[in-house]
């Protein structure tokens, strides 16, 4: 998740300090550095070996962090924004391998078939075992209608699959909406942009003004995370009151807390919040408050488990570095740090079939009985979309059900 911030001041250290500067390390970097100079098969310039040596540091934190130079800062500020040129995927690293935590909805990605969790092994033919996370990005980012090949090796299978993209500009508009069924809605957000939680609010309100809400479905499922503040937004549009999320670093100004507002366009709604495992960072902040609070149902797998917050920095000369500061908890004090989101009710994903044997005869099977009438066609589709997705179905289901509990309890 990126949390845009001012760079931190500079820590200066006394010189007798147990954190003052390794002298001997120090004087073994210069000696590194020159012998590179000097016996390197090829001239290698002071500016290319200092960079590599500030790239080398950030990556060896964890897979989060990384310096950027100019195009790469401009590229993260532009996709936090919802605008950039790529193929539509998010990438994470794993035990070193660069991996795929989820292709954004409606992009060549998506229409692919990229899955979450399937590694990445080349990209344009160039193996990624010794690749750098923001090297990757920038190699799968470029200028629209150009054509990117990237090998895939997926879960239970011996060879890596090969496909050719198309890039686009991905103007991705993070959040979708429409109506299941009379009174029942439909949620989707698929990242965390900064225009996320207003956009959230007027598909709520739409929904609202052509029926009265009886049942919310928020799909936060392959959602990648972003932007902090607007999975604290999210969060606080199903929230009266409590803490959302804390974060917890070694500065005090990485030791953040956010707590619901009064004023909440869906407060009572029955909600079922759906996740897996492309469900990362901001999205996990906000299924994980929901749960404690005990605002919804959470259905669906287990989540990503990525749960720290890493800040932009911008520098001095036009690059930035992005940097891990902070791990965030839930309400009740979880880290959900390679854990994850437990959900509440477990659904895996499939599809729903209907069996053949032992039917039992109805109406329909006697001879000259009288037809209905053909349902309309965005019935018939909705129908359709519903036995494709079992975990939204499930969550229908469920949500209709905790609706005929509380009618009982009046």
């Amino acid at each position: 998740m990126a949390l845009l911030a001012a760079p931190l001041p500079l820590l200066a250290q006394p010189s007798g300090s147990s954190d003052a500067l390794p002298l001997e390390e120090i004087q073994t970097f210069a000696e590194v550095f020159e012998r590179i100079k000097r016996a390197y098969v090829e001239d290698v310039d002071d500016r290319t070996l200092l960079r590599n040596a500030m790239r080398g540091m950030l990556s060896e934190l964890d897979p989060h962090s990384a310096y950027l130079d100019e195009e790469e800062y401009q590229s993260l500020r532009e996709s936090t924004q919802g605008e950039f040129g790529g193929i539509g995927i998010e990438v994470g690293t794993e035990n070193g391998q660069l991996m795929v935590i989820t292709p954004i909805d409606d992009t060549p990605a998506s229409r692919a078939g990229l899955l979450s969790r399937d590694v990445i092994v080349a990209i344009d033919g160039t193996p990624t075992d010794s690749m750098s996370l923001q090297e990757a990005v920038t190699l799968m980012r470029g200028e629209p209608n150009t054509e990117l090949r990237i090998s895939i090796l997926r879960s239970g299978e011996d060879s890596p699959r090969e496909f050719i993209l198309t890039r686009e500009v991905i103007r991705s508009e993070s959040v979708k909406h429409e109506l299941l069924e009379p009174g029942y809605g439909y949620l989707r957000v698929s990242q965390f942009q900064s225009r996320t939680p207003d956009q959230a609010r007027e598909a709520l309100e739409r929904m609202a003004r052509e029926q009265p809400l009886e049942g919310l479905i928020l799909d936060l499922r392959n959602n990648p995370g972003g932007v902090l503040q607007a999975a604290v937004g999210i969060a606080d549009l199903f929230l009266d009151e409590g803490l959302i999320v804390y974060t917890e670093g070694r500065l005090s100004d990485t030791e953040m807390s956010f707590s619901a507002s009064p004023t909440t366009p869906a407060g009572d709604v029955p909600l079922v919040v759906l996740i897996n495992g492309g469900s990362a960072s901001a999205a996990e902040i906000v299924a994980g408050a929901l749960q404690d609070q005990r605002r919804g149902v959470i259905m669906g797998t287990d989540s990503f488990g990525k749960g720290s917050v890493q800040q932009i920095m911008p520098l001095g000369n036009g690059e930035g570095l992005k940097l891990t500061t902070a791990l965030y908890y839930t309400p009740n004090g979880r880290s959900i740090q390679a854990q994850g989101i437990e959900p509440d009710v477990e659904v895996v994903r499939g599809r729903l079939e209907v069996a053949e044997s032992r039917r039992e005869i109805r109406e329909a099977d006697l001879e000259g009985h009288l037809s209905a009438q053909q349902a309309p066609r965005d019935r018939q589709e909705m129908a359709e979309r519903l036995l494709d997705d079992y975990q939204l179905s499930e969550a229908l289901n469920l949500l209709k059900a905790l609706n005929v509990v509380d009618r009982r309890r009046r």
